[in-house]
């Protein structure tokens, strides 16, 4: 975890005699849980590189010490989050926030997010997350919400710094956990909690499952439905890695299934490049992951949705049954 830095040092702002309830950074009372949860989901969608979003907070007032707590194991919505919760705290920080969201109104393009494979979702999600804080802006400027309202919003803020804070230690558990079986692995028994202990994840990244299974004889590791299709889960929890009769073992399984149905296997311990090639190949039911992308899920950079999604778009472009994290950005 980053190390923690008092908020008196976040801040590096040269906003001159500005009051805060006028000119043009001054709207204390524009701060409503709902604009500052604008300001944050605008920020969030608007950079996809670590260095970009650093250098537009550095230019929005936050300090170079504050900035250099962004460890590299920590992940861009992660950091974020400690802003966000910190800057509503002093009227120096909501005067960062005010400044924040000016500048996020004034992007014309997003550079950030060109070039990406999937560029344009990115920068549509970016453009609509700043169109709603352009529209809040201005009409809640002539606009008096209800104390009802207001309750709402706050109560609905408050809820999403909740959940995050909770999410956050869910998944420290998780990886705890992770860490604490690896030191049995290969063992019976750590296969089995290995096995309970994925489906918990699962759960966490609310992905429709059914837990470990026997059918017609076979013992069926589970499966989970992700975009309308639904995997077949084989689970290695082994020293060794996957080989090609494994591969060929977890083939029969889902081939024997309904024609639509798809495998993925989870070796803890990767593949063998046999067993990456007899997965591959044209029209191939089979998505491979391995600790890396349990790891990936567990950093809370994507989910497992989204990294099950990014494998199987590889493997229909490429007829490739694995895809390394290292390459989810190509």
């Amino acid at each position: 975890m980053p190390q923690e830095i008092g908020f008196r040092n976040m801040l590096s702002l040269d906003m001159g005699p500005m009051s805060l309830l006028g000119g043009q950074y001054g709207m204390k009372s524009r701060l409503t849980p709902y604009y500052i949860g604008l300001i944050y989901d605008a920020c969030l969608k608007s950079f996809w590189r670590r260095i970009a979003l650093r250098k537009f907070l550095r230019v929005c007032g936050i300090s170079e010490n504050f900035l250099s707590t962004w460890s590299s194991d920590e992940s861009k919505r992660d950091f974020l989050d400690r802003i966000f919760y910190e800057l509503p705290k002093t009227d120096n920080g909501k005067l960062a926030l005010v400044r924040i969201a000016s500048n996020l109104m004034e992007q014309k393009s997003f550079p950030d997010l060109e070039n990406w494979e999937d560029c344009e979702q990115k920068i549509k999600a970016a453009h609509d997350a700043v169109q709603k804080l352009k529209i809040y802006s201005e009409r809640q400027e002539d606009e008096i919400e209800s104390e009802e309202q207001k309750q709402k919003a706050r109560a609905d803020f408050e809820s999403r710094q909740l959940q995050t804070r909770r999410s956050q230690q869910t998944l420290q558990k998780l990886s705890d956990k992770l860490t604490e079986l690896g030191q049995r692995i290969g063992t019976q028994g750590a296969g089995y909690d290995f096995q309970v202990w994925f489906y918990d994840l699962l759960d966490f990244c609310e992905v429709i499952n059914r837990r470990p299974y026997v059918h017609a004889g076979r013992q069926i590791d589970g499966s989970m439905t992700i975009s309308g299709t639904t995997y077949l889960v084989e689970l290695k929890f082994t020293s060794e890695q996957a080989g090609a009769t494994d591969i060929d073992t977890f083939y029969r399984k889902v081939t024997s299934k309904a024609d639509n149905t798809m495998g993925i296997m989870v070796s803890i311990s990767s593949y063998s490049k046999v067993a990456i090639q007899e997965a591959s190949g044209e029209k191939t039911p089979l998505l491979l992951m391995d600790h890396t992308h349990v790891y990936y899920v567990l950093s809370g950079v994507m989910g497992m949705s989204d990294v099950v999604n990014r494998i199987r778009r590889h493997a229909s472009q490429t007829s490739e049954a694995y895809l390394p994290v290292s390459s989810f950005s190509n």
